[in-house]
């Protein structure tokens, strides 16, 4: 996310945007509850709509 949206930006956006695929949690909540790296990264991926090399 840092090379994505910038190293600040990507801390605030991992804290504060809410995304559907995560069961309605943000990257941090999701991460904390125990999701799984790579599952959390692939709905990022998703959502910011991120060139297919950076899957």
């Amino acid at each position: 996310m840092d090379d994505s949206l910038g190293a600040g930006y990507a801390r605030t956006w991992a804290r504060e945007h809410v995304i559907a695929g995560l069961g309605e949690r943000t990257v941090e909540q999701a991460l904390a509850e125990g999701w799984d790296a790579k599952a959390v990264w692939r709905e990022v991926w998703r959502v910011l709509e991120l060139p297919a090399r950076e899957r």
